[in-house]
């Protein structure tokens, strides 16, 4: 398990060098290309390269074009292989906190709930690792009350925590006739127009 990880490790600090140098020269063809359509000289330091980085544009087409990153390749399977995901809490949790996991578990397609008990972080992810899953959401409380959420992609990230205001789970609201049995159907996301590059960062 401990070669397994230093190999998985190892290829992905050399992936995260490669999309380094990638971008390096993404941003040299954008200037030939910006020079190109303005009409304007190539830049000075960009003439030595000029035949070649032309030359390579001239086979890019749209799925080249732009650099594909290390997190593009991590869901790059998405919808051809369904996330296996784990639940669990900070320690010792209270009751309200316990009721919104296992309402977590309702949002989240093919999540598992798990006590998390005496267990640190570091054991959870490698366990995690170790059975193929491919997120973890660790969810945070203050006296009480569920105030935030910490979602990993594993192996290697990213993850991203996300801050909680006025939760109200189904076990607070009196009358429950009124909004029926929960629902166990998969979400609908609707994720258009999203742009912006998704940052990077490495999980515990």
């Amino acid at each position: 398990m401990i070669r397994r990880n230093i190999r998985l490790r190892k290829e992905y600090l050399y992936r995260k060098n490669l999309e380094g140098k990638e971008r390096v020269i993404y941003e040299k063809k954008r200037k030939i290309r910006e020079a190109l359509q303005e009409g304007k000289p190539i830049p000075t330091e960009l003439r030595n390269e000029e035949a070649e980085l032309r030359h390579q544009i001239e086979l890019e087409d749209d799925n080249t074009a732009v650099p594909r990153t290390h997190i593009d390749d991590e869901y790059a399977n998405a919808s051809e292989r369904d996330p296996k995901i784990l639940i669990t809490t900070s320690r010792d949790p209270s009751a309200p906190l316990t009721q919104f996991v296992k309402e977590l578990k309702f949002v989240f397609p093919n999540a598992q709930r798990m006590n998390r008990g005496g267990q640190v972080i570091k054991e959870i992810i490698e366990t995690c690792r170790a059975h193929d899953f491919t997120d973890v959401i660790l969810v945070h409380e203050h006296r009480g009350v569920p105030d935030g959420m910490t979602i990993s992609h594993l192996p290697f990230g990213p993850t991203a925590y996300f801050g909680l205001l006025n939760v109200v789970t189904r076990h607070d609201i009196k009358d429950k006739k009124a909004i029926g049995t929960m629902s166990e159907a998969y979400p609908h996301l609707i994720l258009n127009k999203f742009s912006t590059k998704v940052k990077g960062q490495q999980t515990f």
